[in-house]
């Protein structure tokens, strides 16, 4: 099993703070196809935010992070249970899940290691779904500078499991029955402040950080300013890509 990373814990609260929420047309793509809504887990669980939403659908969710810090900041509910713990290996119990999410998470984890974990813990019939969003896209021309900065400034901070992000999951081998999924995009309404926020939630951002005493998103901050005047919020689009499968034994 590969080395775990712990690469959030550090920005927990900026995470928690900046990042996008996932829209309703993933939980209605979701839902369809789950059987049963008894127990739920959520991998990778970060700050929580999707297992809040689901849990207004299931009885109980249990939500793990291999960050301690990540689980502090997470969005209580009386029916989530969340607990530190590697999703490669966890303590649950054989055959105890009608659904399993992976939330801007999977690329970071051991493919094999996971998927047979998965399989161990799920149900027969079970939901099986992984999801990750592209850079975001918008109307008002700075989709050059967003990407300049993505891939170029920030090229090589990313880790190794940027990849399969870039690929959009794709090339990640899937371990269950596949099913087809809609196309998907997020829409926020982002102020300046939050856009900045959301770049120091990056993990490359905080890998150039500690390599270098400084702060890139400074770098950035000045080519975006002149889109934005003070207090606004534009409209922008961010893909969404999903894997989902069905867990049979």
């Amino acid at each position: 099993m590969k080395e775990a990373k712990d690469l959030f814990s550090k920005q927990a609260g900026t995470y928690a703070a900046y990042r996008p929420t996932y829209p309703e047309e993933l939980y209605d793509f979701l839902f369809q196809h789950t059987s049963a809504f008894h127990a739920a887990w959520d991998c990778g669980t970060g700050n929580g935010q999707n297992a809040i939403r689901i849990a207004e659908r299931f009885h109980k969710v249990y939500a793990t992070d291999l960050s301690e810090q990540q689980i502090l900041h997470a969005i209580q509910k009386p029916n989530i249970e969340y607990s530190v713990q590697r999703s490669e290996h966890t303590h649950f119990a054989d055959n105890s899940f009608d659904m399993i999410t992976v939330a801007t998470a999977l690329h970071w984890f051991d493919f094999d290691a996971f998927f047979k974990e998965a399989k161990r813990v799920a149900k027969n019939g079970a939901l099986f779904a992984a999801w990750a969003y592209a850079p975001f896209r918008s109307d008002s021309g700075i989709n050059h500078i967003v990407d300049d900065f993505t891939y170029n400034t920030m090229g090589k901070y990313w880790d190794p499991e940027r990849r399969w992000v870039d690929e959009e999951y794709k090339t990640i081998p899937m371990a269950f029955e596949e099913l087809p999924h809609p196309d998907i995009t997020i829409t926020v309404q982002w102020t300046f402040e939050h856009i900045l926020g959301y770049f120091h939630s990056w993990s490359s951002v905080q890998n150039y950080i500690r390599q270098h005493n400084e702060d890139p998103v400074e770098i950035i901050k000045p080519l975006l300013a002149h889109y934005w005047q003070e207090g606004e919020a534009k409209a922008l689009k961010i893909p969404l890509f999903i894997r989902a499968g069905t867990v049979w034994k």
